[in-house]
């Protein structure tokens, strides 16, 4: 009896700090997977900011004509108007900059999902890129770069987005927070060093980016095994089976029951890339303590913030209808867009609150989307329409891009209004 009171008492014990070894990995794998998403959507996005920027700076100063072209820091040469209008808007050097990342993704969800061969791909492109701006002896080298680096952020997201079924609605957050911040960091960091060092060798400082990419993905990251479904049989036996991969007309025939979450994410960021792209540079308040310039770049930096605040809150508060967050950002359009034309606004922070509300809406939009997606959407279909529906961002953003050309065209026609 004592013998067996012995034992069952080391039994218990012993079970008991088994269990507690095993929630510990649990929880020690939960927090390096959250991280390691944190990470890899900070650098996913970082070079694309930070690269795009780089290369304005590097074509005026290195392959300027003239010290007026290297003023306006632009690739086309820039005229202004009495409205201080550009000859070209910067929804131009937005479709310079998205149209490949557009392509990717396009086309990547419908290929064989190879991780880590596609993310491997990102690095390597990552890297190129950061070289080919900061090395480049000619216009196309850099601006080959900023293509590459395009590439990489696209397939970067349409394989992680996808990839993250495998880990629950909170990698999601965690992806999405880290995408918010990379403008904010990215921003940041690349005007910190370029106050002591030249934007070239700040670039190949850079090149630790995607090296940090790589260290998050594998090693940091603990990937689970393969997901298996259980199916019933006849007989009501439960059998295991691995989770069937899809061939290209099955993910095409997904297409028309992901419409729900395509058009409301693609027309949030339609509506909110027309007000970045198109309208943000043709507002201005006159006699204040920002020129016209500093009032373009801090309005960019206001709807940052906004992002990223949005896109990190999916663990405290989630919203599924997403359609609102559309008419919303429609609206948003109509007020920046009479803005720009009449100047009735008569104070800039009001402009800055409604700025950072678009912002909200943006990142809002985006990370409920997916959030969504994953309590939604079945096991067997969640990895190939989680991919799919990373279309929708960029899709809606190469159509404003076109739209803010000509809408930026016919309001520089217009007169001057008096505020």
């Amino acid at each position: 009896m004592f013998l067996a009171s012995v034992f069952s008492v080391h039994t218990s014990h012993s079970n008991e700090n088994e269990f507690n070894d095993v929630e510990s990995n649990s929880s020690t794998t939960r927090w390096r997977n959250l991280l390691a998403f944190w990470i890899l959507g900070l650098c996913n996005n970082y070079g694309y900011v930070v690269v795009l920027t780089a290369a304005h700076d590097i074509l005026a100063s290195r392959f300027g004509t003239n010290d007026h072209d290297k003023t306006n820091s632009s690739i086309t040469n820039a005229t202004t108007d009495s409205r201080g209008c550009n000859a070209v808007s910067t929804g131009a050097i937005l479709l310079a900059d998205i149209v490949p990342c557009l392509l990717v993704k396009l086309m990547v969800p419908f290929l064989p999902f190879f991780v880590h061969v596609r993310l491997t791909t990102c690095v390597l492109c990552s890297i190129a890129g950061f070289l080919a701006v900061s090395l480049g002896e000619t216009q196309w080298i850099t601006i080959f770069g900023v293509v590459l680096t395009s590439v990489s952020s696209g397939l970067g997201e349409v394989s992680i987005v996808s990839y993250s079924h495998k880990f629950g609605k909170e990698s999601i957050a965690s992806w999405s927070s880290g995408t918010g911040g990379a403008g904010i960091i990215g921003a940041f960091s690349y005007a910190g060093l370029t106050m002591i060092m030249s934007s070239e060798t700040a670039l190949l400082a850079m090149l630790i980016i995607p090296v940090i990419q790589a260290i998050a993905f594998w090693l940091l990251m603990v990937h689970p095994a393969e997901q298996p479904i259980v199916k019933y049989g006849i007989d009501s036996q439960e059998e295991i089976v691995k989770m069937p991969k899809k061939t290209i007309p099955e993910k095409f025939q997904l297409l028309p029951k992901l419409l729900v979450y395509l058009l409301p994410l693609g027309l949030v960021y339609f509506f909110e890339y027309f007000i970045n792209m198109g309208l943000y540079e043709l507002i201005q308040f006159d006699g204040i303590w920002l020129n016209h310039s500093e009032q373009y770049r801090w309005l960019q930096v206001d709807y940052q913030i906004g992002v990223f605040i949005s896109r990190s809150s999916a663990t405290f508060i989630t919203f599924k209808k997403v359609w609102v967050m559309a008419i919303l950002q429609g609206l948003n359009v109509i007020l920046f867009s009479t803005e720009a034309i009449f100047f009735y606004i008569p104070n800039i922070w009001i402009v800055f609150v409604v700025t950072f509300w678009e912002g909200l809406l943006g990142g809002g939009a985006y990370v409920n989307t997916f959030y969504s997606m994953l309590q939604t959407i079945p096991a067997e279909d969640l990895k190939d329409s989680l991919g799919i529906v990373t279309m929708a961002d960029s899709l809606g953003i190469t159509l404003a891009g076109w739209t803010a050309m000509e809408a930026h065209a016919a309001i520089c026609k217009l007169p001057r209004p008096i505020r």
